[in-house]
């Protein structure tokens, strides 16, 4: 097949002991969906789940060991962290039921939706779309993926952040408001899944403002833990 300009790199997320690569076909996020996080954005009770997109070439994968870089973004003072277990799509479908979510699943990551908070808050008071807090480059960092056979109990594991070693968020998996195989039977229902899609779950409380020069790591127990560093805007 001949393009008429060179097509960019396939996004890919390294997996962990091998060299292996897994293609990255979609990003799809999940809203408030921790109660305590709920909370602090001004909203209570068990909502029905809602879902944004991030565009594939916005995950910044960081291999096991590695510390990644993410550029400060323009527009914005108010650059938050929201630290996620990342559900990785192996089997596709639509209509998918809960009871049979974990057999298309390939593997699981620690992820980092990265939020232009000021630019989100703005468009939400305007009533628009609020990609442009959302779907920019670099939002989207990624440590490498567990294969879930290899991921242990992960419904129950622990969920943290830390910035320059200080705690910001602390939380576990098992208090999701929709829990993994609830949030693909919801997703699958809206969109055909695919191999290759990546479920950013949600994020617990204490999402909060970072400043180039500071250092995140974050994790999710069973798995490769992630570090990023923010550096000054390009």
């Amino acid at each position: 097949m001949n393009y008429v300009i060179t097509p960019g790199e396939l996004p890919s997320v390294p997996v962990v002991g091998t060299s292996d690569r897994f293609p990255v076909r979609r990003v799809y996020c999940v809203g408030r969906n921790y109660v305590e996080h709920a909370k602090e954005m001004g909203f209570t009770g068990r909502e029905p789940p809602f879902f944004f997109l991030k565009p594939a070439d916005a995950v910044v994968p960081v291999a096991q060991g590695e510390t990644g870089t993410v550029a400060y973004p323009s527009l914005t003072k108010d650059f938050h962290h929201e630290i996620e277990l990342v559900a990785c799509i192996g089997k596709g479908g639509r209509n998918i039921k809960a009871v049979d979510a974990r057999n298309h699943i390939w593997g699981y990551a620690v992820g980092l939706d990265m939020t232009r908070r000021d630019l989100q808050g703005e468009m939400k008071k305007q009533g628009r779309p609020w990609c442009i807090g959302k779907a920019f480059e670099q939002s989207a960092p990624i440590g490498p993926i567990t294969p879930a056979a290899q991921a242990g109990d992960i419904e129950n594991a622990e969920i943290w952040l830390k910035v320059n070693g200080q705690d910001r968020q602390r939380s576990t998996v098992a208090k999701l408001i929709w829990n993994i195989g609830e949030t693909i039977e919801h997703l699958s229902a809206a969109w055909e899944l695919q191999p290759g899609d990546l479920i950013y779950t949600g994020t617990p409380e204490g999402v909060a403002a970072v400043v180039p020069g500071d250092t995140l790591e974050g994790g999710v127990g069973g798995l490769v833990p992630i570090t990023v560093k923010v550096a000054a805007a390009r």
